[in-house]
């Protein structure tokens, strides 16, 4: 079996853990509802139970360490938790330090967004290159930066807030204070958002106007045509910061990426030179991700085995 390490991926309703060894194949996988309501220490000590189930199965001689994606600023030095917009009472709480002590092993801890590009970088579409972007699409966007093989975290470990960057200056407003972020105009929540402007229906979720995409409505066409061109503004200013050679995207609204990639790539072609420079050789390449939501798991299981010495 050899080595391996577990990763654990801690959602707003679901909690997942695997065993994944250093070659990425996964060894066994634990899944089942996070207690958010019960507050932090009830999470950890589910979080705890999980990772020690996993151990007892496979042993811990061979355990690398152990990594979990968490939703939220994370403050890396400490391991705490300094900003969760939907569950603040997860704000201040050594999650880490509380998780190292239960088990008595090293814990890395990262934002869920980093570990999914750390995913995909690692056994997804970016195992061929050592700088890349993940968006991630849901409720809102997320982000992660891998430069060099690694997460880019920034001076407080906020880098890869891609969400929050502005494509709409008088845009719709954002619980960040901001107005006219991108995750207003392209997340799921912003294409059921923009159906119920568009009278195509109430309620309605990325799903459902897919549907009315593939029936061939047109207000649904626009509403992806429109989330394309917003995404592309995003993605021209990423590929002119960084020259990168690859930009994933990822999350629920993925199927629909032929009917918002047209407009997309078309907006980054018009907006970044750097981007047309070369298409002629070693093209930029934008693309779906390859692991769905699994990419978390693997991100974070990857951390432990990244910084472990042989």
């Amino acid at each position: 079996m050899g080595r391996y390490s577990i990763g654990v991926d801690m959602g707003g309703t679901n909690l997942r853990a695997a065993a994944i060894t250093e070659d990425g194949k996964m060894l066994d996988k634990i899944a089942g509802s996070t207690p958010i309501q019960a507050g932090p220490d009830a999470v950890v000590a589910d979080m705890v139970a999980s990772i020690q189930a996993l151990e007892t199965r496979l042993g811990a001689a061979e355990l690398a360490g152990v990594g979990i994606g968490v939703p939220g600023f994370i403050r890396m030095d400490t391991g705490v938790i300094a900003g969760w917009a939907q569950n603040p009472g997860f704000n201040g709480y050594p999650m880490r330090d509380r998780i190292e002590k239960s088990l008595g092993t090293k814990v890395i801890l990262e934002n869920d967004a980093n570990a999914a590009a750390m995913g995909e970088s690692w056994m997804g579409a970016g195992r061929d290159v050592e700088d890349l972007v993940l968006l991630t699409l849901g409720t809102g966007i997320g982000g992660g930066i891998i430069a060099g093989g690694r997460v880019l975290h920034g001076a407080q470990g906020m880098a890869g807030e891609l969400g929050h960057i502005t494509v709409s200056p008088n845009g719709y407003p954002c619980g960040c204070g901001n107005r006219g972020c991108v995750e207003k105009h392209a997340s799921a929540t912003a294409i059921g958002a923009m159906a119920r402007l568009m009278k195509l229906g109430d309620n309605l979720s990325s799903q459902d106007v897919f549907d009315f995409a593939e029936a061939g409505d047109d207000r649904a066409l626009a509403i992806f045509g429109a989330m394309g061109e917003s995404l592309g503004i995003v993605i021209a200013s990423l590929i002119n910061i960084f020259n990168f050679p690859l930009y994933l995207l990822s999350g629920g609204p993925l199927p629909a990426w032929k009917f918002f990639a047209p407009s997309l790539l078309a907006e980054v072609e018009r907006r970044s030179f750097t981007y047309r420079a070369t298409l002629g050789s070693a093209p930029t390449r934008i693309e779906p991700a390859q692991l769905g939501n699994q990419a978390g798991l693997y991100g974070a299981a990857y951390l432990p085995l990244q910084s472990a010495p042989r």
